[in-house]
């Protein structure tokens, strides 16, 4: 058993394709294969199902994977302990964060976090929770921006900001002559949502239950800015974390209404391994994102 077959059998684990698993770690796919079957014939098991369309985990396959992910890490951690002799913020960080928050955050992020560690640099992957999940137990990200609570074994979370609701109408809606209404009202609208794979979503159901009652409409997708414009055209109502209606987002043909009080929030936190070795990269991380300044971001609770 060596390195390099347990490093081969987690990208074929984390790209579920064997050829995209040898181009990821620069070798030939045969090279790969046989390298894998050693480690299979070593440890008497098999780590992997083939088919001719797919790849996927046999059940002590999902663990051994796990430990050898683990493995690989203490091994990165102690070249990174003599990097980090000269400067503790030095190498990539892969970052995840889901789909509501990235768009939102990122962009203004890079800057002050790039002050802060310019050796430091930061590739980012964008999904929904439970992608953000799996990534971080296989060790395809080093850390995520998530909503809380994110109750995964073997993960810690550390709170970051809450962050207010808004409603948004089209410019021809009765309540653009409001300034506040409650939650419970959205009960009575058409309202769009994003796909149930989406936490937020969730948390929205949860402010009006009555909602799954009605049946919202719901629109499967990703993108909180394909629910924005259709709210433009005509098509209904939506709720948006409050970051994503700066006024670099906001149109004519859009009227935003906040709630009434207590302002509905979410929680929204860093989730990284347990014992994870970098923690003065995650304290940069929270330090840049504690400087900028969004409308409805409270980091003071």
């Amino acid at each position: 058993m060596n390195i390099n077959e347990l490093r081969y059998s987690v990208a074929v684990a984390q790209e579920k394709n064997f050829r995209k698993a040898a181009e990821k770690c620069f070798v030939s796919q045969p090279a790969l294969s046989t390298a894998i079957q050693k480690l299979e014939e070593e440890l008497g098991v098999k780590l992997f199902e083939r088919s001719k369309n797919s790849v996927t985990l046999t059940a002590v396959g999902e663990t051994i994977i796990a430990q050898a992910v683990t493995i690989l890490e203490e091994i990165d951690k102690l070249k990174l302990l003599s990097k980090q002799s000269q400067d503790p913020l030095v190498g990539q960080i892969k970052l995840g964060v889901i789909y509501t928050i990235g768009p939102y955050l990122i962009p203004d992020l890079i800057s002050p976090l790039h002050q802060l560690a310019p050796l430091m640099p930061i590739s980012v992957e964008e999904n929904t929770t439970d992608k953000m999940a799996d990534w971080l137990k296989q060790g395809s990200i080093d850390v995520a921006i998530v909503a809380l609570p994110f109750d995964i074994p073997g993960v810690e979370t550390t709170s970051l900001y809450k962050e207010t609701f808004d409603v948004i109408v089209p410019k021809n809606h009765p309540w653009t002559k409001r300034t506040h209404i409650d939650p419970l009202e959205l009960a009575h609208e058409k309202v769009l949502l994003l796909s149930s794979i989406h936490c937020f979503s969730a948390k929205i159901l949860q402010l009006c239950p009555e909602l799954s009652v009605h049946g919202a409409q719901i629109q499967q997708g990703n993108s909180l800015e394909t629910i924005r414009n259709m709210v433009a055209s005509g098509l209904g109502i939506s709720v948006l974390p409050s970051s994503a209606n700066r006024k670099l987002y906001q149109t004519d043909l859009i009227h935003v209404v906040q709630f009434n009080a207590p302002i509905p929030t979410r929680e929204v936190g860093l989730a990284f391994r347990k014992g994870y070795p970098r923690e003065a990269a995650l304290k940069v991380i929270k330090q840049a994102i504690k400087q900028l300044s969004l409308p409805g971001i409270d980091f003071t609770f």
